[in-house]
């Protein structure tokens, strides 16, 4: 099979990215080297004294080449063994991290890709729902110090079933954060939220709830579960629960400003009574943060707060005295990314600043340092939602308006603006990052969001 000129080249490229800075090899490659060398000193040694022995023998004379001169003989015998050095080297590595190759990338792009994730920024994104996982989807090819902390307030479907069967935490959230921060998204997407039709026992369960179900049940406890999740989907990051302990989400919900405000029960039936939300809380209202989030919290670079349902999803992370806290204390860069849309039944007719609103009428001022929200209409939206607006008066919080709208969901974020504009905000901050070139993103495009 003939080879063309251009792969000649890519070939060499790839060689000579071994020997780039950064990826950690170059080192271990100069102690093989002169292990062989010292190997190779010995058999030399070896050698010399059978030559001696046998000076007349015609088959040494052949193998050492004793017919040209000494210099090309120490060229010809040098250069051999460099190069068998460097080609099995190369192929033990390509054999022992095959199961670990992307399709189409080759060993070092692997190892370049993966030092240089893992030099990224620390983020922590704190919410739940589908908005956290567009979120993830972005952060995700730009740094592998990704901590998602989500609520444990579900109670719906087959996280609450299973909440109520078994005495779990609500997975649901925590699998939508692992299947976003899978390197095959779109596969353990599409088997993770896969929901069994047939059956008393399973009918309406998915299956990524049941697979965290069982890890929790294999390794005895559900904190294990999910590390163990993740750990077994080689996930970029970490999902980690905002508490342990079994708490619900309250809310008083008003059908008019002059009706006296209905308690509801459960984050599943809030958006579906009528009526406009006065406040949320947690029961009970002094659950401790789970500590490893209160860790990631403490030591991040940069935290984000949403994009999430407003109620249901940001709000009860907060609603933890403890994450709250320590969020305040931490002297990180924290942003709020503002939803796109509004909810039906949570947040309708809501600006950017209602949001704000109700975000320091729950846990008080000082929370962040940024908002960032969309600034681009055009696109339509279904007839029961509307765009969040940005606000008519000056927030005492900085705003940065951009175009963050998915154009095949104009409802939702798009991941690939959406990190981007963290990204360079976070630069304009603390400086340039080393971070993955931006021709990697290109794969996002392909992402069923």
């Amino acid at each position: 099979m003939a080879y063309s000129n251009t792969d000649a080249g890519e070939r060499w490229r790839r060689l000579l990215r071994w020997f780039q800075p950064g990826l950690g090899v170059k080192r271990w490659l100069l102690l093989m080297v002169l292990g062989t060398a010292l190997i190779g000193l010995g058999l030399a040694v070896f050698l010399l004294d059978v030559y001696r022995s046998y000076p007349e023998s015609s088959w040494l004379q052949f193998l050492s080449l004793s017919v040209l001169p000494r210099w090309l003989r120490a060229v010809i015998f040098g250069g051999s063994g460099i190069l068998i050095l460097l080609f099995s080297a190369m192929r033990l590595n390509r054999s022992l991290l095959a199961p670990y190759l992307q399709p189409g990338k080759s060993v070092v792009e692997t190892v370049a890709e993966h030092r240089r994730l893992g030099r990224g920024p620390r983020i922590v994104a704190i919410g739940g729902g589908t908005g956290i996982s567009t979120l993830l989807r972005g952060l995700k090819l730009r740094t592998s110090n990704l901590v998602a902390i989500v609520t444990m307030a579900d109670d719906g479907g087959s996280s609450g079933r299973l909440r109520r069967s078994l005495g779990l935490p609500p997975p649901g959230d925590l699998r939508n954060c692992i299947a976003a921060l899978s390197d095959d998204e779109a596969l353990l997407t599409n088997l993770f939220q896969y929901r069994f039709l047939d059956g008393d026992e399973l009918g309406g369960h998915s299956f990524g709830n049941l697979f965290i179900a069982a890890l929790a049940g294999a390794t005895g406890s559900f904190e294990k579960g999910i590390l163990e999740a993740g750990r077994v989907l080689s996930i970029q990051g970490k999902v980690i629960p905002a508490t342990m302990r079994n708490v619900a989400l309250l809310a008083d919900k008003a059908p008019s400003f002059d009706v006296q405000a209905v308690r509801i029960e459960g984050e599943s039936s809030i958006p579906s009574f009528p009526g406009r939300i006065q406040r949320v809380q947690l029961e009970p209202d002094d659950a401790p943060a789970y500590p490893e989030a209160l860790n990631a919290i403490l030591n991040a670079d940069m935290i984000i707060i949403g994009p999430g349902s407003l109620y249901t999803s940001i709000l009860p992370n907060l609603l933890i005295p403890d994450i709250t806290a320590a969020i305040k204390a931490t002297r990180c860069f924290k942003v709020f990314v503002c939803n796109v849309a509004s909810q039906a039944g949570e947040t309708d007719g809501y600006s950017c600043e209602d949001h704000i609103q109700a975000i320091e009428e729950h846990v008080g001022k000082g929370l962040f340092d940024l908002v960032v929200a969309n600034d681009c209409f055009d696109a339509t939206l279904p007839t029961e939602i509307s765009w969040v607006k940005q606000p008519d008066a000056n927030l005492s919080i900085p705003i940065y308006m951009t175009d963050l709208v998915n154009s095949e969901r104009p409802s939702h974020h798009d991941p690939i603006k959406l990190s981007e504009t963290l990204i360079s905000l976070l630069e304009e901050r603390t400086g340039p990052l080393q971070l993955p070139p931006i021709e990697d993103l290109e794969q996002l495009k392909n992402i069923n969001t």
